[in-house]
């Protein structure tokens, strides 16, 4: 049986991290949170509990930043692979050992929710910016590289140990999917995607600061894919030199 870490990033959720571990360590005991630099009582509330582990940013690094800890934590361990899931509570961790097993049955390196492969009862309707901006994202990150993505931002997914090992990430912010997606075309990963419900459950939720504004979010999410494809044609010339 293949023995996945399951990783939580988390900031500010002092009102839902709690319960959100809770039905995580339900379906399994290998659990990391990764706090980053919570300030609301979310480090207090994991500190007074004694199952899971814990590694804390001293400061709030960004999104992309807790997840490139996560990725670390799991390769220096005996894991196989890792499960990554939000903490806000719009992800159902009761799924988390279909993600593990449609990564390790030998048909996917990088297996990623999809809000919008089918419909569950009681889903909620995204608002409408965000689900514009997801839909033209995916669009392009699709045309770019090839893929066949209903879902480019989905946080909850599950990661080959071969997949962590041929991903390197440097953006710390929101848009670290994107580049977790060039990366991984460029690696020729097997990319597969699993429905999940789509659930809301804070409408008003925010990016923070300038990121608020939707057509900056948009900007900055096509700076961090021109970045991303610029830094895997660097790579792919430097591989060619070297193998000749």
């Amino acid at each position: 049986m293949a023995r996945f870490l399951t990783a939580l990033p988390v900031y500010n959720e002092a009102a839902h991290v709690g319960g959100v571990l809770d039905e995580v360590l339900a379906v399994t005991s290998d659990v990391l949170v990764v706090d980053d630099g919570s300030s609301d009582g979310t480090s207090d509330l994991l500190a007074a509990r004694r199952d899971g582990r814990v590694v804390r940013h001293a400061a709030n690094a960004g999104y992309g930043a807790a997840l490139a800890t996560a990725f670390r934590e799991a390769l220096a361990g005996p894991w196989d692979g890792l499960v990554t899931i939000d903490c806000d509570g719009q992800h159902q961790p009761r799924l988390i050992p279909e993600f593990v097993a449609a990564c390790s049955n030998g048909t996917a390196d990088l297996v990623s929710g999809s809000r919008y492969l089918q419909r569950f009862p009681g889903d909620s309707e995204p608002p409408a910016a965000r689900r514009r901006i997801n839909a033209e994202i995916t669009a392009e990150i699709n045309e770019r590289l090839g893929l066949t993505l209903t879902d480019a931002f989905c946080g909850f997914k599950a990661y080959s140990r071969r997949a962590l090992e041929s991903l390197a990430i440097t953006e710390t912010g929101y848009a670290m999917p994107l580049e977790v997606w060039v990366q991984a075309a460029a690696a020729g990963l097997r990319i597969v995607e699993l429905p999940v419900p789509l659930l809301y459950l804070d409408l008003a939720r925010s990016f923070g600061g300038a990121l608020d504004d939707a057509t900056t979010r948009l900007a900055y999410y096509r700076r961090v894919l021109d970045r991303a494809e610029a830094a895997a044609a660097v790579d792919a010339v430097d591989a060619t030199q070297a193998a000749s």
